[in-house]
């Protein structure tokens, strides 16, 4: 067996809800045996005051295991906003120990927000990534991001796309007397949950009657439920607020159409789970998502904000049940490569050739 890898990887706590926290408890737990990993939690949900504690011991945590000489690779999961700037300490610090690190870079709006910044602040984050030994974008789209407007090498920039575990066996979804949609993610603008609330609203009524929509996650649920009672329909949209894994399975298992109008996406973990449960999905080209999603093979693209184009798609899904059945057939078989197993493998290898860039 090869020598054992001692990795520390550090991203948002194992207990969160959202898409970084699902691959992290994803990654450690398929590991391979010759990599050992240490999980330290640099966010957490609660107070100002709570997630600096947070931060702070995370920072006490790293400097204890490079101290000790116990790490060989530093793994950081980086998102938008704050996430930048505790990633880039993080990042500095394990600098100074001489310490290889790999950045994993998940944000949906990194590009929106880098533009945004000041000259100086561009320069600063540009020079932290071009200082990491390796940064694994989610898509193409994102490669093509990082190297053109940060200035990376593009040997240093891997792409690997987000994995999924694959059910064993799919439910019998044939003659379904109601169709059911599901939106699984934060609820917002951005996700395009308002949208979808609009699109449901504007499909006929007698569609509306042999159908549902169920809307699974965080966020802004009271506003989506006053949308909701708006148009009169609380029994027919219904809010499940946060669900852990073991529920988020059942409801792919039950459902029959899975939708995402988003605006802005890394690769969303939520997209690939629902084709894994062999749904067809409605969401939009942006990002990464093409990547995956080819309109008319295994889902159907949607151009964000347009909602008359959303609500008839969604009509040609509840009325054509063949169509559900071939997209989603080809849409678990576009995902059969994503399974988890098969992602350690292309991660393993990006281990290796990181850590063999930082002995030259």
């Amino acid at each position: 067996m090869d020598k054992l890898k001692r990795v520390v990887i550090l991203g948002d706590s194992l207990t969160q809800s959202g898409g970084i926290a699902t691959l992290q408890n994803l990654m450690i737990k398929y590991a391979p045996p010759d990599i050992e990993i240490q999980h330290i939690a640099t966010r957490d949900e609660g107070s100002i005051f709570y997630r600096g504690i947070v931060f702070g011991k995370a920072l006490g945590l790293l400097v204890w295991r490079l101290l000790i000489r116990e790490t060989d690779l530093v793994h950081i999961h980086i998102a938008d906003g704050g996430s930048i700037l505790r990633k880039s300490i993080i990042a500095v610090i394990a600098f100074l120990f001489h310490k290889p690190v790999l950045l994993q870079a998940h944000g949906a709006v990194f590009h929106i927000n880098y533009s945004g910044l000041p000259k100086y602040a561009q320069q600063s984050i540009s020079w932290i990534f071009r200082q990491c030994h390796g940064l694994i974008a989610l898509t193409s789209f994102w490669k093509d991001f990082y190297v053109s407007n940060l200035g990376l090498d593009t040997k240093r920039v891997f792409v690997l796309l987000n994995p999924t575990e694959i059910p064993n066996q799919l439910p019998n979804r044939i003659n379904s007397l109601k169709v059911k949609l599901v939106f699984l993610g934060r609820i917002g603008q951005r996700k395009g949950t308002f949208d979808l609330i609009n699109a449901f609203a504007s499909l006929p009524a007698n569609l509306i009657n042999c159908s549902e929509l169920i809307i699974a996650g965080d966020g802004e649920i009271e506003q989506g439920q006053r949308l909701v009672e708006s148009f009169n329909l609380t029994e027919k949209i219904k809010f499940l607020g946060l669900i852990n894994a073991q529920q988020r399975d059942l409801l792919l298992a039950t459902a029959d159409i899975y939708v995402l109008p988003t605006y802005n996406e890394g690769l969303p973990l939520a997209l690939l789970e629902a084709m894994a449960w062999g749904l067809p999905v409605i969401t939009t080209p942006v990002s990464g998502i093409p990547d995956v999603v080819t309109s008319g093979k295994n889902g159907l693209l949607v151009t964000p904000g347009n909602i008359q184009q959303l609500s008839e798609t969604i009509q040609l899904l509840i009325e054509d049940e063949d169509l559900r059945h071939s997209l989603g057939r080809v849409a678990r078989e576009t995902v059969a490569s994503l399974d988890v197993e098969f992602y350690w493998q292309h991660l393993a290898e990006i281990y290796r050739l990181v850590l063999a860039g930082n002995q030259r």
